[in-house]
């Protein structure tokens, strides 16, 4: 099997006033899986509208489209509002029911699913059954390292949804605050509660991203830590879709966790440094 990664889930514009930019956090995780040299497979859906037409546009000029993008007839291309902090940190309005709500099983998308190495998926496409179903159904087909991205969209997540993909993962990844959430806020220290969740759902890799302070990595029984870079920061959207895909990009690969966890805090950096979620940058950044 070679190193191909599928990334399934959601396509849009990230909309900051009056301009717009590609994003959907499977696809920015397709787009860094890309920018590393990965063999990469994006699925979604988007609408039969001008909006869908640019998004298939931008896929196909970024070697991201396949018949696994679906167009659909019914329901719209999404359209998100970004609003940003003080901190510049990203709170998103998400519009439903959109194209990528209603994702279709398909011959393709099974075949893909299987002959994968890596599957990447999160939260927000589950939010609706169509496209749930359609996950559950490929991560049931497919032996693949299924990597969940948790990325928590409130009010788009329940938990039972959350715990059926966790205990379908091998990798987790979620930021702090999100930790707290699934694990509880306690008196316990993040290692502790990093190792509670690891003997609830039984992942074999679980990180934590932790803002401006790094990330902390488990794996096979040990941590690993990086304080992280500091770098003036544009904006937080897709940052953690960058750290993701350099992640999985380091797994697939049998790089150390120390060198995992280093190289995946500098292109998060570098991300937030940049307005949007697809900066173009060199892998070796």
């Amino acid at each position: 099997m070679s190193n191909q990664v599928l990334c399934y889930g959601e396509v849009l514009w990230d909309t900051f006033g009056t301009t717009k930019k590609a994003g959907g956090a499977p696809m920015n995780v397709a787009w860094n899986l890309k920018q590393q040299g990965n063999d990469v497979l994006f699925a979604s859906s988007v609408g039969s509208d001008p909006l869908g037409d640019e998004l298939i546009n931008f896929l196909q000029k970024h070697g991201l489209y396949s018949p696994l993008v679906q167009q659909d007839e019914d329901l719209p291309t999404c359209q998100v509002t970004v609003q940003l902090d003080a901190e510049q940190q990203a709170t998103y309005i998400i519009p439903e029911p959109v194209s990528w709500d209603n994702i279709a099983v398909t011959d393709e998308l099974l075949a893909a699913a299987r002959s994968s190495a890596a599957i990447v998926f999160g939260t927000l496409v589950c939010r609706e059954k169509v496209s749930r179903n359609t996950l559950f159904e490929l991560l049931d087909e497919t032996s693949a390292l299924t990597v969940f991205d948790v990325n928590l969209r409130a009010p788009h997540y329940q938990l039972d949804t959350i715990q059926t993909l966790a205990a379908k993962a091998k990798v987790i990844k979620m930021n702090e605050e999100e930790a707290n959430l699934l694990i509880g806020g306690g008196s316990g220290s993040l290692k502790d509660k990093i190792i509670e969740f690891q003997r609830t759902y039984h992942p074999q890799t679980i990180c934590v991203t932790r803002g401006d302070k790094g990330a902390i990595l488990w794996h096979d029984d040990e941590f690993y830590e990086h304080p992280g870079f500091k770098v003036e920061v544009v904006d937080t959207v897709g940052a953690g879709d960058a750290f993701l895909a350099t992640l999985v990009c380091g797994l697939l690969n049998n790089k150390t966790p120390q060198q995992i966890i280093e190289n995946a805090c500098k292109i998060g950096a570098f991300v937030a440094s940049q307005q949007g979620a697809t900066p173009v940058y060199s892998a070796a950044l």
